[in-house]
């Protein structure tokens, strides 16, 4: 991998290119990301770089009147996560991701920040991020699977179907596509294309469509196809 970054999804809009044909992009914040700490053979077994991305608030334990422990913002930064922020010299992140980099001698932790600017407009990028979650829903919308027949008097709709014959294997298969939890599952979409990038305010825009809800993270490398 030569390059990656950490985003944030602003949301999805259009735009217009010069013979006027419409484009759906979606809208993600790009870094800038700083480098947290770089892992080489010698120390670590293996080489990648230690990237933050977003500012967060300290986690504050404090006691009330009573001398009962009260925590202030409780989604803030640890002290491990404090302390391991001031070895190089920054403030904790909201957000750390590793990144096995093929030039990762070229970045050096607490100076080193990936922008935006690293990609250029054409390029194509595999994005990851966790999608929306769903609650519990059925076969049909989990799965995709097709409905019964809709008719009056039919007692079959929206069932997953048959589970399994009495005797013969006499249990439900493992792999049975039945209902549950849906979404709120790690997801990668492939070969997608950016189509224009502001590095000034570090913004890309990706074409099509992005997994995840709005202010949700979302990792941009580039696409395992075209390497």
């Amino acid at each position: 991998m030569k390059k990656a970054i950490l985003a944030e999804k602003i949301g999805m809009t259009q735009i217009f290119n010069e013979e006027g044909v419409l484009t759906p992009v979606t809208v993600l914040k790009a870094g800038p990301c700083d480098v947290l700490q770089v892992k080489t053979i010698e120390n670590d077994g293996y080489e990648a770089v230690q990237v933050g991305f977003g500012e967060v608030k300290e986690k504050v334990v404090t006691r009330d009147g009573s001398g009962k422990k009260v925590v202030r913002n409780p989604h803030g930064a640890t002290k491990a996560e404090i302390g391991h922020a001031k070895k190089a010299g920054l403030a904790p992140k909201k957000f750390i991701r590793e990144f096995r980099l093929e030039n990762v001698a070229d970045y050096v932790a607490g100076e080193s920040v990936i922008k935006a600017d690293i990609f250029a407009e054409g390029d194509k990028i595999d994005v990851t991020a966790r999608s929306k979650g769903k609650g519990y829903a059925g076969g049909i919308k989990r799965h995709g699977l097709h409905s019964g027949p809709s008719g009056h008097g039919s007692k079959y709709h929206r069932h997953a179907g048959s589970n399994g014959s009495a005797t013969t294997p006499g249990r439900v298969m493992k792999g049975k596509k039945m209902a549950g939890h849906a979404g709120c599952e790690q997801v990668t979409v492939q070969n997608l294309e950016i189509v224009k990038i502001d590095a000034e305010n570090d913004v890309i825009l990706v074409k099509g469509a992005v997994p995840g809800p709005k202010k949700s993270l979302v990792i941009v490398a580039e696409s395992v196809k075209s390497r």
